[in-house]
């Protein structure tokens, strides 16, 4: 018997993911898709809402090859992804900025970014135990450890709430590094050009007033 097919190392270019301008930026490999998501905390849901675009910034968390969002029940987007037949057809994205590219010319000012775009259709989370495994995983998402170290949702927190799943199929990233890209003539003007680094950070944890006596600050805050 043939085991399992090994997992492709990048998502098939499809239509959709295929830019038009800086195509040499993008790259469909799965382990840079899968960093880019993983080191973010906010996406950008899109979608079509009684004929017009909807974008919406949202807590995401990805396991293996599936993204969740979550929301309350009364959020219209994620009303839609129940009842729609079959789904809501929805775009993701996740973007760093990692510099800020100044240039002689105001025409090449850039940045230096790392984005993942997902297309395809988001399913409401209708599964008890996935929908466990979804709020987890969202949670250690942005603090990995945390769902560990807090109160599980309750049954009445569990119906308020909503989950919806979005698989990785349709994916691309795309990427800018480096410096200026100036005009050959533009290059003796007398103007500072370059880049202006930007990185993400964390301030010393600032502890709640009302703290039980004897509650110690966790390892996985200190780490960070």
């Amino acid at each position: 018997m043939q085991g399992t097919p090994p997992e492709s190392p990048a998502y098939p270019p499809t239509e959709r993911t295929v830019p038009t301008r800086s195509p040499d930026r993008a790259t469909y490999d799965r382990e840079r898709v899968h960093a880019i998501l993983d080191e973010g905390y906010v996406c950008h849901l899109g979608f079509v809402r009684d004929g017009a675009p909807v974008v919406l910034p949202t807590l995401y968390g990805r396991v293996g090859e599936r993204l969740y969002v979550h929301g309350s029940t009364g959020s219209r987007p994620l009303r839609a992804a129940g009842l729609a037949d079959p789904g809501l057809p929805v775009c993701l994205t996740v973007t760093h900025v990692d510099g800020l590219v100044l240039a002689r010319s105001a025409f090449h000012h850039s940045i230096n970014y790392r984005s993942v775009v997902v297309h395809g259709v988001a399913y409401d989370v209708t599964d008890a135990e996935e929908k466990r495994r979804a709020l987890d995983a969202l949670v250690d998402h942005v603090v990995p450890g945390r769902a560990a170290d807090s109160r599980p949702a309750n049954r009445k927190e569990l119906a308020a709430t909503a989950v919806i799943r979005l698989d990785l199929n349709e994916v691309s990233a795309k990427l800018r590094t480096g410096g200026a890209n100036d005009e050959p003539e533009d290059l003796d003007l007398p103007h500072w050009a370059g880049v202006v680094p930007l990185r993400k950070g964390y301030d010393a944890p600032l502890a709640d007033p009302g703290l039980a006596p004897g509650t110690a600050l966790p390892g996985y805050l200190a780490a960070l």
